[in-house]
């Protein structure tokens, strides 16, 4: 069998081919890296958000202990949050002046 030589165009669209190739290869690596990135990311934030959802439950559970404690302290009313005064509920003024008589 007699041998045959590839031309050097020939030779050079093979290695175009090749180069290429790799090139695409190394290309679809880092985008499994990043997409691996992105999902671990996205898995943090998840978890953060979880997190935060379980703090903001248990601020609402301090919340209707707080307002039980307040409400059997000094009956209902309402707080004036920025001064710091409490200011009974009308119903709480008639029913204190019907048992002082």
């Amino acid at each position: 069998m007699e041998e045959i030589k590839f031309t050097d165009e020939e030779l050079k669209n093979l290695k175009d081919l090749s180069d290429t190739y790799r090139g695409i290869q190394e290309v679809m690596g880092k985008l499994s890296v990043q997409k691996l990135l992105n999902s671990q990311q996205a898995d943090a934030l998840e978890q953060s958000e979880l997190d935060l959802n379980t703090q903001y439950t248990e601020n609402q559970k301090k919340e209707r202990e707080l307002v039980d404690t307040l409400s059997k302290k000094y009956g209902p009313g309402s707080l004036d949050a920025s001064t710091g005064v409490f200011t009974p509920s009308p119903q709480q003024n008639v029913e204190e002046n019907s048992e002082e008589k």
